[in-house]
């Protein structure tokens, strides 16, 4: 409960200064009214020692639960470690099999043995390191509340309060399973309890509206629970056996690791591992220079085009002025189109067979787009001339150049734009990487080719 007179980071950093001052009971007494998330937040601001003191002092079920709260940036695992195997062992055997997998997961195989020696439920543990992070099996809690589809309803309420006996969060929902294990349905509390106790499960139970497999990625699993609104999925192997859930507060989070790492991605730069203010300067800096140096290069060759070019503008200098204009509106075009793209596929409305309805598109939407700035472009370089006759006496043959070249580096950047993703994704590369500054790089050496060469078409014998 949030304290009226003050406001969570106040009482937050209170909570940190007691940690500090190593009054540990009032420390305790105050953490038991905050939530993991603020908990955890506060342990990480902590230096080692005191922090291993005042998680010693914690409860081992809020002192585990804050801890899978961390980001792996502020290496939990670490801190598990300095505790030592064996409280180490009884703060992972309160949390959840998925947060448990996620902290051991993180540590090495031999300090992995030391904590995991002393687990009961370490086969589910080891189970779920098996699969990959980015998976279903990954991301899922064995945690599972189960009763038989041919069992009474009276008989699966006793079953339900059994196995929720010492926590009751693990009733989330309710699976109907056969003698082997195999999922049958779900099985509304709601109902249970209204339903007449000589009923059967089966009678009650539904079907589910979705059920994923472990090796099925973690964003597909965020769609479909998105696309079926529904709170929880099963996860069932090849033969329908029922192998744990998947929660929306685990989507939440793959949500926004995903969505964090595809704008970082498009804004030119590698995905962050923490939070902004927390990463290592150090860290954050190569994370940046790599791709702002790929760019830089890339950059380079604008220049080089410039160069080959230099006669042409030497002769007419004028078509140096319209430079930024024909490569941005490329670069614009272009970063449109790979953000549409990118965004598409992200939500599952666009695959790689539909690339060729894309680029259609892109193709007539690059043409239209084109013209309208072409037609813009046009008129602004004729009125000005009228006012200020600044273009000289060939100002509409400039304003022809103008006028093709934005049609053609439009389209151009359009079409780049998205088709660029659909290539990424069908090498294996995550398609966020064609981002923005890249398409835009891309795209302003060739409007520098295509404006080139259409003003030496339409200006030759004149300025040229």
């Amino acid at each position: 409960m949030t304290d009226p007179l003050s406001g969570p980071d106040l009482r937050l950093d209170e909570l940190k200064e007691l940690a500090e001052r190593d009054n540990l009971s009032e420390f305790v007494h105050r953490a038991l009214n905050v939530h993991p998330s603020d908990l955890a937040d506060v342990l990480s601001a902590l230096d080692e020692s005191t922090r291993v003191r005042a998680i010693a002092e914690l409860p081992t079920e809020l002192a585990g639960s804050a801890l899978a709260e961390m980001e792996a940036a502020e290496h939990p695992e670490e801190m598990l470690l300095a505790l030592g195997p064996e409280y180490a062992a009884e703060l992972v055997e309160d949390l959840p099999t998925d947060d448990a997998a996620d902290l051991m997961g993180e540590l090495s195989v031999a300090d992995r043995e030391a904590v995991m020696a002393d687990l009961t439920d370490r086969k589910e543990v080891e189970a779920l390191l098996r699969y990959p992070d980015d998976s279903a099996g990954g991301l899922m809690s064995t945690d599972v509340v189960t009763v038989h589809d041919d069992a009474d309803v009276a008989s699966a309420i006793e079953a339900l309060r059994r196995q929720c006996e010492d926590d009751e969060s693990q009733l989330y929902q309710v699976y109907a399973v056969d003698g082997s294990g195999h999922l049958r349905g779900i099985v509304p509390v709601a109902r249970l309890i209204v339903s007449s106790p000589g009923r059967l499960v089966r009678d009650v139970m539904e079907q589910p509206i979705v059920e994923v497999q472990p090796q099925q990625d973690q964003e597909e699993v965020a769609r479909l629970m998105a696309r079926y609104n529904v709170a929880a999925v099963p996860v069932v192997d090849a033969q329908g056996k029922l192998l744990g859930r998947i929660t929306f507060d685990d989507v939440v989070d793959v949500v926004e690791a995903e969505t964090t790492e595809d704008i970082l991605k498009f804004g030119g730069m590698e995905a962050l591992d923490a939070p902004y203010l927390k990463i290592a300067f150090s860290r954050m800096v190569r994370k940046r220079a790599g791709w702002l140096a790929a760019l830089f290069l890339g950059e380079m060759l604008t220049a080089t085009a410039m160069a080959f070019f230099q006669q042409e503008i030497a002769k007419a200098v004028i078509l140096a002025l319209f430079v930024p204009l024909i490569i941005s509106s490329g670069g614009n075009s272009g970063s449109q189109a790979s953000t549409l793209v990118i965004r598409a596929m992200a939500l599952g409305e666009v695959n790689l067979r539909d690339w060729w309805r894309v680029i259609r598109r892109e193709l007539a939407a690059g043409l239209v787009l084109g013209t309208v700035l072409g037609i813009i472009g046009f008129f602004r370089i004729t009125l000005w001339h009228a006012i200020t006759g600044i273009y000289g006496e060939h100002y509409l043959l400039v304003a022809i150049t103008v006028f093709g070249s934005l049609i053609g580096v439009v389209t151009f950047g359009t079409m780049t734009g998205s088709l660029l993703p659909f290539i990424l994704r069908r090498l294996g590369f995550d398609p966020a990487s064609a981002s923005a500054p890249f398409v835009a790089t891309l795209v302003d050496v060739t409007g520098l080719v295509i404006y080139f060469t259409m003003a030496s078409i339409v200006l030759r014998g004149t300025l040229l």
